[in-house]
């Protein structure tokens, strides 16, 4: 292992590195180092954590000449450099060890060796420990899980859309591409990373929706998609009832509970009143109601009177013509 940390190394990574074939563990962080990103470095056969945050690296991370895949990497930190371009997940994960990672790992990584005190020779194992990002928050790891995937690219300026080659890292588990300029939809397919448990896609570029595919996601403690610009209703199911608007700020076109802006309501358009009834007599609706009674029993009344004034004050004889006429058009009417 190397860990050089926290001091202030500058300069360009010795090419050297590539010969020290029993790598498991590199760790740069904090330095000033000004370089490219050290793809011969994929030719590691052991290598399992590789460490460069907060640093000047910078530069296109382009498809390498030769195949090296990095193929037992399973913790990659890039976040705080100089990097741009599109970041070839493809090409560095391509025969990757995380995309075989399940949750039965119960060890941490570490390395064993032997002292030579004399004549004596002492074993002694030295576990890894590193200091990562998780759930936005720096914490120092004193061991680190095998099964432990990590892909943190943040705070560069890496462009492009997400690649839907993401959702083959089976063994992911935090997933940090924040401050970036990415582009594009959210591939709805990262739904099927079972074990992520940390997901920050904040402060990018990216369109449409969150995919109601994320609900599944039942390992998922910390989620981000601020600063975007997203749009359409959050998912309200599972875990997502317990992340608060922080999660969602800054996406004017998304809409639900955990946001000031509801869905399915225009506050534009007033909502149609209720019909309520009510006893109290002075209620408008109940006195609208009254008039039209009152009408029909006035005009009842009337119709009442002329009729009664036709029967009792005409002749007999007048009354049996009606009848007649009365019979004569109710003949002629077919018969339904």
């Amino acid at each position: 292992m190397i860990d050089v940390s926290e001091n202030k190394l500058q300069g360009r990574l010795p090419r050297s590195l590539a010969n020290c074939v029993m790598l498991e563990f590199i760790v740069l962080s904090d330095n000033q180092f000004n370089d490219v990103f050290p793809f011969w470095l994929g030719n590691l056969p052991e290598l399992k954590l590789l460490a460069m945050r907060h640093n000047g690296f910078y530069g296109v991370i382009g498809k390498p000449k030769k195949n090296l895949c990095f193929p037992e990497l399973r913790i990659l930190d890039l976040s705080h450099n100089n990097f741009s371009g599109k970041f070839p997940f493809e090409f560095i994960f391509s025969g990757n060890a995380m995309r075989g990672i399940t949750a039965s790992y119960s060890t941490y990584m570490e390395t064993y060796s032997n002292l030579k005190v004399s004549a004596y020779v002492q074993p002694f194992t030295y576990e890894y420990s590193n200091t990562m990002t998780n759930k936005g928050v720096d914490r120092y790891y004193e061991k680190v899980q095998e099964d432990l995937g990590v892909v943190d690219i943040s705070s560069n300026k890496f462009e492009g859309t997400i690649p839907e080659f993401m959702w083959k890292l089976k063994g992911l588990r935090f997933l940090n591409i924040s401050h970036n300029i990415f582009t594009g939809y959210i591939p709805s397919i990262l739904g099927n990373l079972a074990l992520l448990e940390s997901l920050d896609l904040s402060q990018n570029k990216l369109c449409g929706g969150i995919p109601h595919q994320f609900t599944q996601l039942t390992f998922l403690a910390e989620f981000n998609v601020s600063h975007n610009n997203l749009t359409g209703p959050i998912p309200h199911e599972r875990q997502f009832t317990t992340f608060d608007h922080t999660s969602y700020e800054g996406n004017p076109g998304l809409c639900g509970d955990a946001l000031p802006k509801k869905c399915g309501i225009n506050p534009k358009t007033p909502l149609p009143p209720t019909a309520t009834f009510e006893e109290n007599d002075s209620d408008f609706g109940i006195e609208v109601d009254w008039k039209f009674v009152l009408a029909g029993f006035a005009s009842g009344l009337v119709v009442g009177v002329v009729l009664a004034d036709t029967v009792i004050t005409r002749r007999h004889e007048w009354i049996i013509e009606i009848v007649a006429k009365l019979i004569k058009v109710l003949r002629r009417r077919p018969i339904s």
